[in-house]
């Protein structure tokens, strides 16, 4: 497994609400994506950063679900390109249930 943490500024004048809005549009084509096994939208108010951990089957389906074009996305939709980390992920713990 492999999480992705992508992050980007959120642009001045788009608040907290807008930017739920905007997380919220996405999510119909985060739930279509079948090789997406999780993911967790991010907020940062103070900071103005947004973005979202991701958890993939491998690194491939990461980089071919943020692509250019998803990128470009991206970018009009919040203000700033985004950023990209990735991480082996060896373990995971879930005590949701």
């Amino acid at each position: 497994m492999i999480t992705e943490i992508v992050r980007f500024t959120i642009a001045p004048g788009i608040d907290r609400d807008e930017v739920i809005r905007r997380f919220e549009t996405t999510m119909p084509a985060w739930q279509a994506n079948e090789k997406l096994v999780r993911k967790y939208y991010l907020f940062d108010e103070e900071t103005r950063q947004g973005g979202g951990v991701y958890l993939w089957p491998d690194k491939a389906a990461a980089q071919a679900a943020h692509n250019e074009e998803w990128c470009d996305r991206a970018e009009k939709l919040y203000g700033s390109r985004p950023t990209f980390e990735y991480f082996e992920t060896p373990c995971i713990v879930d005590n949701s249930g």
